[in-house]
């Protein structure tokens, strides 16, 4: 992973922590294991998400349909919402359900910006404090 995405990764979960959620970056995610990680787990006792977090300075983020279906899986075994963690570059963080993205026509997913502000929520509805 690159040192960006660490860096958000990192960001993320101090921002979990500070809204009353245990949370932990998975940093064997992206492909130093076989396994389905998340970059971020989180939780309250209530709610549990897995999440995949990406970010950039341009108007899309494209995400490998394997990073997908892997997020999906995992999830659904530990019994945690998958969101997408979209932080474009002086944005605050969206989070995105894995409907709300759009399937390429080589099956992997895009996010856009615009997508991710009318369909993404932010971090105090994600963990339940206000809707």
């Amino acid at each position: 992973m690159s040192k960006k995405g660490s860096r958000e990764e990192r960001e993320l979960v101090k921002m979990l922590w500070e809204s009353d959620c245990a949370a932990m970056r998975a940093p064997a995610s992206g492909g130093a294991t076989k396994k389905p990680l998340p970059d971020v787990l989180a939780g309250n006792g209530e709610i549990y998400l897995a999440i995949e977090v990406k970010s950039t300075s341009s108007e899309r983020i494209y995400i490998d349909s394997g990073k997908i279906n892997a997020l999906v899986e995992f999830a659904t075994i530990f019994g945690a919402q998958p969101y997408v963690g979209a932080k474009f570059k002086r944005e605050k963080w969206r989070f995105v359900s894995i409907e709300h993205l759009y399937k390429t026509k080589k099956e992997n997913y895009r996010l856009d910006k615009q997508l991710a502000f009318e369909k993404g929520i932010e971090l105090d509805e994600l963990v339940g404090k206000s809707k």
